[in-house]
């Protein structure tokens, strides 16, 4: 059973940072997608950053360009989102996810194949 493991969430000022893991420990680490969502109350799922774990390619939302980066190790079957610069709107709940075909862009959760329980991210101003 494939099954991301996310950490890092917590509470910071508008402006901080925080960085976010994600552990797979199960997951064959070529060839895959590994991707943050995030989720506001009342609001879609979506993407926030993918990598391409072959190439180290990545893509972003437009609303985090700059301000986050998505990093992997593969040594350790891990997924990073450093994330600084941190707005009020950036509050969420972030899931870690990972998908075994090839997407376009951030692609859409239901591309997706195996997502973690999500830790949450609170910004205040």
């Amino acid at each position: 059973q494939v099954q991301p493991v996310e950490s890092g969430g917590g509470s910071v000022q508008a402006g901080g940072s925080l960085r976010l893991s994600c552990a797979v420990s199960t997951l064959a680490w070529t060839n895959k997608y590994l991707a943050w969502f995030r989720q506001a109350p009342g609001k879609e799922r979506e993407g926030v950053a993918r990598i391409y774990t072959s190439t180290g390619a990545t893509a972003y939302a437009d609303s985090v360009q700059g301000r986050f980066t998505i990093s992997q190790d593969s040594a350790k079957n891990t997924v990073y989102l450093q994330m600084n610069s941190l707005k009020p709107e950036d509050t969420a709940m972030y899931y870690c996810a990972a998908a075994l075909r090839w997407l376009s862009g951030l692609g859409r959760p239901s591309d997706y194949n195996y997502w973690g329980q999500g830790t949450q991210v609170t910004v205040s101003s």
